[in-house]
């Protein structure tokens, strides 16, 4: 069975992303949407858009039941989550093949397991990838308090079913573990229904190097390089960059080798993240996670390959064998993305929604803009602040800086407020524009 009709089960910019690859391969798209995003560009892109329910996600959105109806109603062969929302619930997966609907993504298993941050930490223990020195599941702060003596300070507490940085705290004072445990744990519990923590030591000069990965079910693993997403905000990437700068090729190719096997070792299949922590001081990298989606900040890794990554996950959705070998992967100059927020930076990052009355947006040589916007559109208050990602592709990285300032610069938005200011003195700062990118950077600059 080939993808005839896909069914997107998402919003905003990677919505539009999947329309775009689908019309170019002649799959007709079916587009869900919210309330909230019958006016948004994807919504006029899709060649037919059907709502699923009101403005809040969990009536919406990340409503299986409905998404599942919807899907069968429209004759939709295949669903494809994009990230977030249902992207790596495995209930999705599973439904989709109890319904002989092709899932563009990975297999539930995999989802699972890899979903499953102590589960994952084994699977490359396992497979000979190095993980930092830590825990298993931690059910008491008494127990994370013995942790914490066994591998020093400073620790972190991690929720074992989290991720964007919720259920983490960084421990520095021994006398902190119980007050932080708790806080940690009702919010792990909170935001993913479970509580479990773990700890793991705490690299306080650290980057975040992650490598992109792609199987098939033939047993093929290769990967399209690696990418630095070490500026970030409360976890949360503002600026991704493809390849990571100030790393040794001997390190870069260790890294990669590292992401492709523990993709063989799982029979990984479809397109996933392989996210490592690497430390400054010793010049040593640890496994994190690994992500069963596409990520936001893909489109850094296209432009430096050329590959259309969407395209791929359909192809393998399809039972398609990879393209390409790892040597048909080649690597070209250097590409950076820039997440642009409705946010007030000055206010504390206050979200600023609202209507468009001005959309004037970059163009040019190596300059691409991922949108679900445009002028007269009302950026909505129900979900994620991101109103677009420019991405830059240059000779060298400080020719794409250069070239991104200047995109930044003609990136006009009027009628909200944007982080477009704060994104150019990223891009200006000396740490950043040498190369020191960690993931204290933006904590640094706003001190």
């Amino acid at each position: 069975m080939k993808i005839l009709r896909i069914f997107i089960i998402n919003r905003g910019e990677i919505a539009t992303r999947i329309i775009r690859t689908c019309r170019v391969l002649g799959i007709e798209t079916v587009l869900a949407v919210s309330e909230a995003d019958q006016n948004s560009l994807p919504a006029r892109l899709a060649d037919r858009t059907v709502c699923i329910g009101p403005p809040n996600a969990a009536n919406s959105y990340l409503n299986i039941p409905i998404i599942m109806q919807t899907a069968l109603s429209v004759g939709a062969n295949a669903i494809h989550p994009g990230y977030g929302f249902l992207a790596e619930v495995p209930e999705l997966a599973e439904a989709c093949a109890e319904n002989d609907i092709i899932y563009v993504g990975p297999k539930p298993d995999h989802i699972k397991r890899m979903g499953n941050k102590l589960i994952a930490r084994r699977i490359a223990q396992e497979c000979g990838v190095p993980v930092l020195p830590g825990s298993e599941k931690v059910a008491t702060y008494e127990e994370a308090a013995e942790i914490a003596d066994q591998i020093g300070l400073p620790i972190m507490l991690k929720a074992a079913a989290g991720g964007g940085g919720r259920g983490m705290k960084i421990i520095t004072d021994r006398a902190n573990v119980k007050t932080m445990f708790e806080s940690a744990s009702a919010e792990a519990k909170s935001a993913f229904g479970d509580g479990t923590m773990y700890v793991e030591k705490y690299i306080a000069n650290a980057r975040h190097i992650e490598v992109q990965v792609l199987g098939d079910k033939y047993g093929n693993a290769i990967h399209l390089g690696e990418r630095d997403c070490s500026t970030q905000r409360r976890h949360q990437k503002l600026v991704e960059e493809a390849m990571a700068p100030r790393i040794s090729e001997e390190l870069r190719e260790e890294i990669r080798s590292a992401a492709v096997k523990l993709a063989d070792n799982i029979s990984y299949e479809n397109a996933g993240t392989v996210e490592f922590i690497f430390d400054e001081d010793e010049q040593k990298f640890y496994f994190l996670e690994m992500n069963t989606r596409i990520q936001v900040e893909h489109p850094v890794t296209e432009t430096i390959t050329g590959v259309d990554l969407i395209q791929e996950q359909i192809n393998v959705a399809n039972g398609e064998k990879l393209r390409f070998a790892q040597s048909d992967v080649k690597f070209s100059g250097h590409a950076i993305e820039c997440r642009i927020n409705a946010e007030v930076p000055e206010e504390g990052f206050r979200p600023s929604p609202g209507l468009i009355t001005k959309w004037e947006i970059p163009q040019g040589p190596g300059v691409r803009v991922d949108s679900h916007c445009y002028q007269g559109y009302t950026v909505p208050v129900f979900y994620d602040s991101m109103i677009a990602k420019v991405i830059v592709h240059g000779e060298t990285r400080e020719h794409a800086i250069k070239r991104m300032l200047v995109a930044l610069d003609e990136f006009n938005v009027e009628g909200i407020k944007t982080t477009i200011p704060f994104l150019k003195e990223i891009l200006k700062d000396k740490d950043f524009v040498s190369g020191h990118v960690h993931t204290r950077l933006l904590e640094k600059m706003m001190a």
